[in-house]
C-alpha cells in the first residue's frame, strides 16, 4: 500500500519500561467493572436511546451484575440531565451500586453536574481534559502548563461543590488522549490533581488512563500503565483504572495486558459499542476470565437473552463470530472437528469429569445458555458422520452402528450439498426416516406367525410383492433367519454377510426399539435399512425388509 511512510508512532515509551509483568499467567481475579454503555456507548449510536430506553437498558445492567455504571453526561443536554435525576429521585439505584457522570473542566459545567446529582447516595464525578501533543497543539494550543491549570481548576472545583452539596462523591480523573501523551506529563498531571483530592484508604480517588485512541501494540499501552502504577503519588489509595478504545482491534488485549501491568478497573461496554471502532467488550474480557476458573462476577449465563436486550436497545446487532456470544462460536461444520466434540463429550460423560477439556470448545455452551443440538454440532455438505451421529443420538436417541453412521453421513451431506444449505436436525432425521426406515416397497411383511420346534423356528408370513399377496412358510435358527430364508429362498433375493444390532428409544414398558441391519450383495455392496417399532421383532424385521428393498 502506499503513504504508509505518513503514518509516524504518536506513542511514548516510558522512560523507565518495566515488563515484570509479563510473567504473570494470567488474570487471577475480576477487576472493578465500570459500565459505560449509557455513556460512551449511547453517544454512538445512530439512534440514541430515549429516556424510557435508557432506564430499562440500567436496571438490565444492575442485572448482570455492575456495580458502577456511567449513566452519562448530564450537563450536556436536558435528557441526560433529567435522566439521572429520575435515577435518583424514583430511586431505582440500589444501594451496593454506584452511578458515575461525566465533566469537563468548566465551572458552569461541574455546577450542573452537582445540581444533577442532588440527593443521590454516592455517585462518581469523572472529570477529564485532554492532554496529548496532538491536542495541545493542534486542538487547545496551549502549553503544558495550561493544560495542568486545567485539570487543577476542574479539581479544586469539585473539592468546593462535593462540600455545597450533600452526598457522598468519590472523584475520577482522566487525562484524555494519554495514549499520545508523554509519560513524565501525563504523570505530573495527574499527580496534581491527586495532591489537590488527598486522597485516603476511605476515600479513595480513580485516575483513569483511556486508551482515546489506540495507538501501540498492547504491551506498549501495559508498559505505560505499569509505569503509572509504580511512580504514581498516593497510589495505595488511588484505583487505577483502564478506558481502552478498539481503533486497532486490541482493546480486549489492551485491558487483559493492562491488569497484568497494575490496573484495578475497566471501564468498558457490552460487545464494545463506542465511537469509531467501539470500546473495550467487557462481555469478552469477563468470559476470557470465566475461561481460565476465575469468577468475573458479573452474569452472562444467559447469553441469548443480554443479546436480545442489547440489540433492541442500541439498534446493534451482535456478529455471528463475536467471541462467546455469536450464533456461531461454537458451532462446528467441519467432519473432524464434530467428531472430536462428540468423542470429547462421550469421554466427558464416561469418566464423570469435572474439569472441561472438550476439543474445540473453550467453554461449556450451556454456561452462557446454549444448547448443544443446533448451536455446537452444525450439519452442511463439509460435516461428517460424527457430527451427524452426534445429533442422531442426542436429539433423537438412535445409536446407530458405526458404518450406518458413515453411509447416512453421506446421504446427509449429499442433500446439503445439493440444496446448498445448512440442514436443521429435524430435516437430517427426515432424511434418516425416508431412506432407511421402514420401507416397504417393493416388498412389505404385513403378518407374521412363528412357532419354534427342536431350537428351530418356523414362520407363516403375509407378503405383499410388488403389489401382490403371498403366503410363506419357512425355518431358521432364529426368527430373523427365518424371514431371511422367505426372501432368499422363496424369493430369490440374494446376500451375505448380515450385521444387526438393536436397542430401546425410550425407557419403560411402552418404549419404542431401534434396529439396524445390513447386508451385502453379489455385486459386494453393503447396504442399510433401519426398524423402529413398539416390538423388537417387528422392528428388526422391518430393518431386514428395508434393506432388501433398498438392495432392490
Amino acid at each position: 500500500m502506499k503513504n504508509f511512510e505518513k503514518y509516524t508512532r504518536g506513542y511514548f515509551m516510558p522512560p523507565v519500561v518495566d515488563m515484570s509483568w509479563t510473567q504473570k499467567e494470567y488474570v487471577d481475579k475480576a477487576p472493578m467493572w465500570c459500565s459505560v454503555d449509557l455513556r460512551d456507548g449511547n453517544q454512538a449510536l445512530i439512534i440514541p436511546m430515549n429516556l424510557e430506553e435508557k432506564i430499562e437498558f440500567f436496571k438490565f445492567l444492575v442485572k448482570i451484575g455492575f456495580k458502577e455504571i456511567e449513566v452519562g453526561f448530564p450537563a450536556a443536554s436536558e435528557t441526560e440531565y433529567e435522566f439521572v435525576r429520575k435515577l435518583i429521585e424514583e430511586n431505582l439505584i440500589p444501594d451496593d451500586v454506584t452511578i458515575q457522570v461525566l465533566t469537563q473542566s468548566r465551572e458552569h459545567i461541574i455546577k450542573k453536574t452537582f445540581e444533577a446529582l442532588k440527593g443521590a447516595k454516592q455517585a462518581v464525578v469523572h472529570l477529564y481534559n485532554s492532554t496529548s501533543v496532538a491536542q495541545r497543539e493542534q486542538v487547545f494550543r496551549k502549553s503544558k502548563e495550561e493544560v495542568i491549570a486545567i485539570a487543577e481548576f476542574g479539581a479544586k472545583l469539585l473539592n468546593q461543590y462535593a462540600k455545597e452539596y450533600p452526598g457522598n462523591f468519590r472523584f475520577e480523573y482522566s487525562p484524555e488522549s494519554f495514549t499520545g501523551t508523554e509519560l513524565e506529563f501525563a504523570l505530573e498531571i495527574c499527580n496534581r490533581v491527586l495532591d489537590i483530592w488527598q486522597p485516603t484508604e476511605t476515600n479513595k480517588v480513580i485516575i483513569n488512563l483511556p486508551a482515546t485512541v489506540s495507538m501501540s501494540m498492547p504491551h506498549i499501552y501495559a508498559a505505560q500503565i505499569a509505569y503509572m502504577s509504580s511512580n504514581m503519588k498516593y497510589r495505595k489509595n488511588v484505583i487505577l483504572s483502564l478506558h481502552p478504545h478498539n481503533d486497532r482491534g486490541c482493546a480486549v488485549a489492551d485491558s487483559e495486558m493492562g491488569l497484568l501491568a497494575g490496573a484495578d478497573r475497566i471501564e468498558g461496554t457490552l460487545f464494545g459499542n463506542g465511537e469509531r471502532t467501539g470500546n473495550a467488550d467487557i462481555v469478552t474480557i469477563a468470559m476470557n476470565m470465566f475461561a481460565h476458573g476465575v469468577n468475573p462476577e458479573l452474569d452472562f449465563s444467559n447469553m441469548p437473552e443480554i443479546i436480545s436486550v442489547y440489540e433492541r436497545m442500541t439498534r446493534m446487532t451482535v456478529g455471528a463470530r463475536q467471541p462467546y456470544a455469536g450464533e456461531l462460536v461454537f458451532a462446528a461444520f467441519s467432519g473432524s472437528h464434530q467428531d472430536a466434540i462428540a468423542k470429547g463429550m462421550k469421554w466427558r460423560e464416561e469418566k464423570a469429569c469435572d474439569d472441561w477439556t472438550v476439543p474445540y470448545l473453550p467453554i461449556d455452551p450451556k454456561d452462557v445458555g446454549r444448547e448443544y443440538d443446533g448451536d455446537v454440532i452444525r450439519i452442511n455438505s463439509q460435516s461428517g458422520k460424527g457430527g451427524i451421529g452426534y445429533i442422531m443420538e442426542q436429539k433423537y436417541g438412535l445409536v446407530m452402528p458405526a458404518k450406518l453412521r458413515e453411509d447416512f453421513g453421506y446421504a446427509v451431506k449429499n442433500v446439503s450439498d445439493h440444496n446448498h444449505k445448512e440442514l436443521m436436525p429435524d430435516e437430517i432425521y427426515e432424511i434418516f426416516q425416508k431412506d432407511y426406515v421402514n420401507i416397504e416397497t417393493p416388498i412389505n411383511v404385513t403378518d407374521y406367525n412363528f412357532v419354534r420346534k427342536n431350537g428351530i423356528f418356523e414362520v407363516t408370513a403375509n407378503f405383499v410383492v410388488n403389489g401382490e399377496e403371498k403366503v410363506f412358510i419357512a425355518t431358521g435358527n432364529g426368527r430373523l433367519d427365518a424371514i431371511s430364508s422367505v426372501l432368499q429362498d422363496e424369493l430369490g433375493i440374494k446376500y451375505t454377510n448380515l450385521t444387526y444390532s438393536e436397542h430401546a428409544l425410550e425407557q419403560g414398558s411402552k418404549s419404542r426399539a431401534a434396529a439396524y441391519i445390513s447386508v451385502t450383495g453379489e455385486d459386494g455392496k453393503v447396504v442399510w435399512g433401519a426398524g423402529i417399532d413398539n416390538d423388537i421383532i417387528t422392528a428388526s424385521v422391518n430393518a431386514l425388509i428395508s434393506a432388501v428393498n433398498k438392495k432392490k
